[in-house]
């Protein structure tokens, strides 16, 4: 019997025994050996589904192997060391058509995989559904990872680290030599400091609440603390006062980007003139519009050294410690737990 993580009501969270199904046609079955306990979860917990039909499996950031496969698919094979990406394109819609797989808006699911044991269908989490023994998704969702990253750094490319770098170089298309803020340096914002140092920006300025949050920053490329004119201003809170400061920081034609969630209700005023006076650009990063295809680059300078993957896990524990993992989580003292199933 598997087992996961079930969002099953407002407020009601257990770890449980489910069915995992053969994959469909299109499909694979995934072993999950590592996973990430990200705050996007917690927002679904705080949220009550934040838009997923419960119950819910939780989890998003995962790695493992694949040990079944569907008809059809020749991607991967049994065996294969893959991440699962959340993010990922149909290639059907209008955005995959005209060549922007990035802005896809149907991805595609494996839906009616996973049950609880009394036989209702499980809601995966953006699709994927990692705090568990196994799932399934589509074969197009995951990305064969190299042997040589142990699980517990490639889960990080399922979210964090792809959220964070890829808003850096492909949302902002940050220019060697700019000068970037980053608000917020929990895992993504660490992530989005380390793209920043691949982009070559010559000043990173990390802004957190958190002094021990601020000396990780430094250790993972941040060049300065506090608040500072920018070229570049990365929110990756998601609150009024954090959105409003990024707008406040831009230098001359300079971009803020939304990487945050925000709760619901949540509103920021701008200042219009101030705007116009400098030209500013406002950009939103949905989860840095990354697809699976990033990860094998990500992985390649994980293993080059230019990203550091082993830095970001501050400890792994079993599946049975879920709640310490997001206690731990509200409490800042760690950058990343990793569940291993």
């Amino acid at each position: 019997m598997d087992r996961g993580v079930v969002l099953s009501a407002p407020g009601r969270v257990a770890l449980e025994e489910i069915h995992v199904d053969e994959p469909g046609p299109g499909e694979v079955r995934v072993r999950i050996e590592a996973t990430g306990v990200c705050h996007s979860d917690l927002h679904i917990i705080e949220q009550d589904g934040w838009g997923h039909e419960l119950p819910v499996l939780l989890g998003h950031e995962g790695a493992g192997t694949v040990d079944a496969l569907g008809e059809g698919v020749d991607t991967v094979a049994v065996g294969d060391r893959v991440v699962i990406g959340w993010k990922t394109a149909c290639g059907e819609c209008e955005s995959c058509l005209r060549g922007e797989p990035r802005l896809c808006r149907r991805p595609p699911a494996a839906a009616g995989r996973l049950h609880r044991e009394n036989g209702d269908d499980l809601t995966p989490v953006l699709r994927t559904g990692t705090f568990a023994t196994r799932t399934v998704v589509p074969a197009r969702a995951v990305a064969r990872v190299p042997a040589e990253l142990p699980f517990e750094q490639a889960c990080l490319l399922g979210c964090a680290v792809a959220t964070g770098v890829m808003s850096v170089l492909e949302i902002a298309k940050v220019w060697s030599g700019a000068r970037v803020a980053v608000i917020g340096c929990g895992a993504v914002g660490l992530s989005v400091i380390q793209g920043a140092r691949i982009a070559g920006a010559r000043q990173i300025r990390a802004i957190d609440l958190d002094e021990r949050r601020l000396e990780q920053a430094m250790r993972f490329g941040a060049t300065a603390t506090g608040e500072g004119r920018a070229d570049f201003a990365f929110d990756v809170v998601g609150r009024r006062e954090t959105f409003e400061l990024a707008l406040s920081l831009l230098s001359s034609s300079g971009t803020a980007v939304l990487i945050g969630l925000s709760p619901a209700n949540e509103r920021a005023e701008l200042d219009l003139p101030m705007l116009f006076a400098r030209r500013a650009t406002i950009l939103v990063s949905h989860g840095g519009d990354h697809i699976p295809d990033d990860f094998s680059r990500l992985a390649q300078w994980a293993l080059e050294g230019r990203l550091d993957l082993a830095g970001m896990v501050s400890r792994t524990a079993p599946l049975d410690e879920w709640q310490e993992a997001f206690d731990a989580m509200r409490r800042a003292d760690a950058i990343r737990t990793v569940l291993t199933p």
